[in-house]
């Protein structure tokens, strides 16, 4: 697996390269036999002691997981980080074989599976002339073209938490319809379904 890791503001020593190479290694191994990339950058901000570790792994064609930590040393907040990296994959495979066996099979041996959805990247559009700017206007992000999974309900929640994003667009195996489920404020799920037309 290729295993990059970086720092913003922070010096990545051998010790803490060798600890973060070893425990990922050690993840996709456990989970996976031949997981693609992993990408663990460090950070520490202007204004404060502490660290933050993002972790970016790709386990296969189109399943990335992503974790973030925060602590007061780089190694704390790596720790964390793998712990929820670690979670999520624990998760991720015990779904699947209760699901569909087979497709953890295809996994386990290295497998390529296409689960049918694949994380959208984005694109920053220019920042509009003066002349165009509108007062306290947000900046225009335009997500790339992916497509729509067919899911259940719990498939989606499921997909929603290996992205670690904040909403999920989906088409309901069940009905046909696009529903959409979402991490709402208190921490709970929540799920959009469409009014069906009167028949």
């Amino acid at each position: 697996m290729d295993i990059r890791i970086s720092g913003h503001q922070v010096d990545t020593g051998a010790a803490l390269k060798t600890q973060v190479t070893d425990r990922v290694q050690g993840i996709a191994d456990k989970y996976f036999s031949r997981a693609i990339s992993s990408q663990i950058t460090f950070g520490k901000g202007p204004h404060d002691n502490g660290f933050t570790c993002d972790i970016v792994m790709h386990v296969t064609q189109g399943l990335v997981l992503k974790a973030t930590n925060s602590g007061m040393e780089a190694h704390g907040a790596f720790d964390g980080a793998a712990d929820r990296i670690d979670k999520q994959l624990r998760r991720y495979v015990r779904r699947l074989k209760d699901r569909r066996p087979t497709e953890v099979i295809a996994l386990a041996e290295g497998g390529a599976y296409d689960n049918g959805f694949d994380n959208a990247g984005y694109t920053l559009f220019q920042e509009p002339a003066a002349e165009e700017e509108v007062a306290d206007a947000p900046l225009v992000i335009a997500e790339t073209r992916v497509d729509v999974p067919d899911a259940t309900v719990s498939d989606a929640v499921m997909m929603l938490d290996l992205r670690n994003t904040n909403a999920l667009l989906f088409r309901n195996s069940g009905t046909g319809a696009y529903n959409m489920v979402y991490r709402r404020g208190d921490g709970t799920i929540g799920w959009v379904e469409p009014n069906r037309a009167p028949a």
